[in-house]
């Protein structure tokens, strides 16, 4: 359990007063950076403003408190936004928490059985592809409100949700966006002036401002979902169902993964700025933590958010207390000043997911990878985009990992490979090949294999065969580090038919995971332990004595 601790408990010995004052100063400029976000990306995702920032104080607060990195800021990221919509269009709110709440479960059990390691097997092609998917389909889905364009529902599909934008495209309001490109426009040229200042958080007062000020007839917050609730919910347990957990489970899968994905990627990324070494486990646990009380308050899905752990650690946030200071200084706002955030304009906090998707994408990152990459890594990349963006995350994640699995096994099978050796009596002799030097009778064949011997390159042992004057067949096996069952199976079959055949088998420099299946599988005492010698020299000269 060791492993589980949370990083909390272990830098708050020494902890100082300075250093709480430099915590405190980077949770509260860290949440109002997360404001507009955590309201945006609650609108973009299907679900009132209010889940945001539930979000963001709930599971904010237990990432911090029970995770494994010192520095990670916890809360709703645009990771999540296709799939939350998916769920909450198919199963609605009461789905989204159950499927919340069972992702959590899950993180804690893969945290729990030290998964956290397992995560960066996930290939990189995969993560790529998904991640610039997602960014295409948040900037899509933001393209109603950014215009302005009347559409009583949004569809949920890509394909859907370009028809539907077509034919409404008439309807674009133009005091909307114009006052979107305001937006964009902050959104741009203010981080190139100063970072000092969060460029959203200026964007939403200045447009909010101009909009209230001159009357402008443009969607708000408030005009769209009404009055806001200045409360934090009572937690609750929604009705579910077996058929709905049933429904949600690949979903909760898909949800666990990517949280687990990306607050381990925020945490290497805030390793390397401020020196330390996060605990991956103890940080699925607090991920899992955080999303099943964030479930419970009628929050949606939540990991740690990179840009906002790096606004942190700019600011001099070094100890788990700053994303506390966050959450809290959050809870406040939602109980003095979320009535206000009725008056932000919809098409600004459009803009402000505009500029997330697009910095999401990572265009270069992209076509550098179709540039150098081989085909096989190609395929994956672009299929798990495409699939991304034209049906779900859930498929492509899916689809990607199985896909990604097969071509590598092809990959390793390809490497695995068994020649037959010719020894001759005077050969050009370099270090460590004396055995060459030997003179072999023509009944005795050396066959070699390379690589790990698995069910995908087990056809090659078919390789092996014998000419008629053929006794004894020696392989050699130094260059194996592993063996599975099906290959194992082969083997079986391989001696039996050259037994059959009146030949003998001897095995040279069997490694040791090899030799222990092979003695598990019975192998190694059926031909007998004179037949596994330690070196091709010592299998030749027990052949040439089977000879006689």
């Amino acid at each position: 359990m060791k492993t589980l601790k949370p990083k909390l408990f272990e830098v708050m010995k020494g902890y100082t007063g300075k250093q709480l004052v430099k915590d405190v100063i980077a949770g509260i400029i860290v949440a109002i950076v997360a404001l507009p976000l955590s309201i945006a990306l609650a609108i973009a995702s299907g679900v009132a403003p209010e889940c945001g920032l539930y979000t963001a104080i709930i599971a904010g607060f237990f990432i911090s408190f029970a995770g494994g990195s010192r520095v990670q800021i916890g809360g709703p990221t645009a990771a999540f936004v296709t799939i939350i919509y998916g769920i909450v269009q198919t199963n609605g709110m009461d789905g989204l928490i159950v499927a919340t709440i069972m992702a959590g479960i899950i993180l804690i059990i893969m945290g729990i059985f030290h998964f956290g390691s397992l995560i960066k097997y996930i290939p990189y092609t995969i993560t790529t592809g998904f991640t610039c998917g997602i960014g295409v389909s948040l900037l899509v889905g933001q393209i109603k409100d950014f215009l302005g364009l009347k559409l009583s529902a949004v569809p949920s599909e890509f394909i859907q949700k370009i028809i539907a934008y077509g034919k409404n495209i008439n309807s674009v309001h133009i005091t909307t966006l114009l006052i979107g490109l305001l937006a964009i426009a902050i959104l741009v040229i203010l981080p190139k002036i100063t970072d000092k200042i969060p460029a959203s958080l200026v964007a939403i007062i200045i447009t909010t401002l101009v909009v209230k000020l001159a009357n402008l007839p443009v969607a708000t917050i408030g005009s769209v979902y009404g009055e806001l609730s200045s409360k934090l919910p009572m937690p609750q347990i929604p009705n579910v169902s077996f058929d709905m957990i049933r429904n949600l489970i690949s979903p909760a899968f898909t949800i666990a993964l990517l949280a687990g994905i990306e607050s381990l990627l925020s945490a290497v990324v805030s390793d390397g700025m401020i020196g330390d070494k996060h605990n991956s486990n103890a940080e699925l646990v607090g991920q899992g933590l955080g999303n099943i009380f964030s479930g419970l308050f009628g929050g949606i899905p939540a990991t740690g958010a990179i840009a906002r752990t790096a606004t942190n650690v700019k600011n001099g946030g070094r100890t788990p207390i700053a994303g506390m200071v966050h959450s809290i200084t959050l809870l406040a706002i939602l109980l003095l000043l979320m009535p206000y955030a009725a008056l932000i304009p919809m098409t600004t906090l459009a803009a402000v997911l505009i500029i997330v998707a697009w910095n999401m994408c990572n265009w270069s990152t992209f076509f550098n990878l179709i540039k150098t990459s081989p085909k096989s890594d190609i395929i994956v990349l672009v299929g798990t985009f495409f699939l991304t963006v034209i049906f779900d995350l859930v498929v492509a994640i899916e689809v990607g990992v199985v896909v990604s699995a097969l071509l590598f096994m092809k990959r390793m099978s390809d490497t695995s490979e068994i020649k037959s050796w010719k020894y001759i009596e005077e050969p050009d002799v370099t270090d460590g090949e004396a055995e060459k030097l030997m003179s072999i009778s023509k009944e005795i064949r050396v066959f070699e294999i390379s690589g790990p011997m698995f069910f995908a390159a087990s056809e090659h042992l078919a390789d092996i065969n014998s000419k008629k004057y053929t006794k004894v067949i020696v392989i050699r096996m130094r260059a194996v580090p592993a063996i599975d069952a099906s290959a194992m199976h082969a083997l079986h079959d391989l001696t039996d038919r050259l037994e059959k055949k009146g030949i003998q088998v001897v095995f040279s420099h069997v490694n040791e995971q090899p030799m222990k299946v092979m003695q598990k599988e019975g192998l190694y005492d059926k031909l007998g332990a004179d037949n596994f010698q330690p070196d091709i020299v010592a299998a030749l000269n027990y052949a040439e004595t089977l000879l006689k």
